[in-house]
């Protein structure tokens, strides 16, 4: 999850090419189940990935079965387009699918939110400051409303009927909306973790069926940006507020054939993610998908448990796996077990930053361009001065965000937009 040189000289391009070439870029010979697919990848980076596998590979003199080199990937929006534990939020929103009394409900609303203003962006639609505490107040009557009235909660009526309510419509917005200002007004970790505390009371298989269904949503919804604003019939402490939402999801391709290709290159896969690994898990495993990816190789946010179901409260002692965060955990689950650290790594946002460039034994760090500033934006910029070099450490891959495509460039479309940018 995120909040977010120079032109070649002859001889780079022409050896540049050769391994384009050497990876199938060039439209010859036809990828072999080892090689690279170039797919929408940049022919720089086909190029550079290739010769990666080539030299460190099963193929390769180096190779060493007892020490098998492993990349690393974020997943949401570098493995897929868009953030599936945001697209489940929203999913288990419209859905009213929450297994917590209102009690309930409203004791992980205020886990670990300070009272009071959020930032000055979030305002009322008529530009009035927006406190926690009105907001909280809005939506505990809300959800006391829906609980008893939604029949899959203890009501009667239909999802139909409760999603054109007053209540319902108040509920989506200003939840949705109060995710937004902790995630903005706090530090991440308070909302990051806040996300997964309304999974309480749930199976993991329950959760999972839940996040599978959303998978299936959003991949089959369009990518679009919706505008919820809550009802003015229904003002409440808060007043009406408004929250944008970007729906749908895209698989990455060329993202879930480079896994393939590198397990065929004797090199395993591991997923480090800022989602709770069980969400992640289902995406990343479920033969649907393709990625293929264990669950034990997913590295992600984790909950307590109790008599099998989640609580709210996160694992004590585990890894916030945000930022500096993923480097403990790859450090913590895998370099320090394995005795060296990933040969390659795959990310998009400051959430990566520091697993991008934190361990020496790392070839390549490959960055879903999302033209981002801060941590990322360093790493970026980086990757921006290396384009053309046949050994880079940093590469920045092009997306068009209007299909969810990857796009064989180092340049991406931000939504809405046309042109092609390289950086913020």
């Amino acid at each position: 999850m995120q909040r977010r040189k120079f032109l070649n000289t002859l001889a780079v391009a022409t050896a540049a090419g050769s391994l384009v070439a050497k990876a199938g870029a060039a439209g010859t010979a036809k990828p072999t189940a080892d090689s690279l697919d170039p797919g929408r990848w940049s022919p720089l980076n086909a190029a550079r990935l290739q010769s990666v596998l080539d030299q460190h590979g099963v193929k390769s003199k180096q190779y060493n079965p007892n020490r098998r080199p492993y990349a690393v990937f974020d997943w949401d929006n570098t493995c897929i387009m868009n953030d599936c534990e945001e697209a489940l939020l929203m999913y288990q929103i419209n859905h009213l699918q929450y297994k917590m009394t209102p009690d309930e409900f409203v004791q992980v609303m205020w886990k670990d939110v300070p009272k009071g203003p959020f930032m000055k962006d979030y305002t009322t639609v008529d530009g009035k400051p927006v406190t926690m505490d009105d907001l909280a107040a809005d939506v505990e009557s809300d959800y006391r409303w829906l609980y008893a009235n939604y029949k899959g909660l203890a009501g009667d009526k239909s999802l139909e009927a409760i999603q054109e309510t007053d209540q319902f419509k108040d509920f989506r917005a200003k939840l949705y909306f109060m995710y937004d200002a902790i995630c903005d007004t706090h530090p991440l970790e308070v909302g990051y973790k806040w996300i997964i505390y309304f999974y309480r009371n749930m199976t993991p298989a329950e959760m999972q069926a839940m996040a599978a269904a959303s998978n299936d949503h959003g991949i089959g919804d369009a990518l679009r940006k919706v505008a919820y604003e809550s009802p003015a019939t229904l003002p409440g402490k808060a007043g009406v507020v408004s929250d944008t939402h970007f729906h749908g999801i895209r698989i990455h391709e060329e993202i879930r054939a480079a896994m393939h290709t590198l397990r065929e290159n004797g090199i395993d896969v591991y997923i480090s993610t800022a989602s709770l690994d069980d969400v992640v898990r289902v995406f990343a495993g479920h033969p649907n998908y393709g990625y293929g990816v264990p669950p034990e190789n997913v590295i992600g946010m984790r909950l307590e448990m109790r008599d099998g179901k989640y609580t709210s409260d996160y694992k004590n002692g585990w890894y916030f796996n945000y930022g500096p965060g993923k480097t403990l955990g790859i450090r913590g689950e895998l370099a320090s077990k394995k005795g060296y650290g990933p040969l390659l790594v795959f990310g998009d946002s400051d959430g990566d930053a520091w697993m991008l460039r934190d361990f020496k034994d790392t070839a390549a760090g490959v960055i879903v361009n999302r033209m981002k500033k801060g941590e990322i934006g360093a790493d970026s910029k980086l990757a921006a001065e290396q384009i053309g070099n046949p050994n880079a450490r940093f590469l920045l891959q092009g997306r068009d965000e209007r299909t969810g495509l990857m796009i064989p460039d180092e340049k991406s479309v931000k939504y809405g937009k046309t042109e092609r940018k390289l950086l913020a």
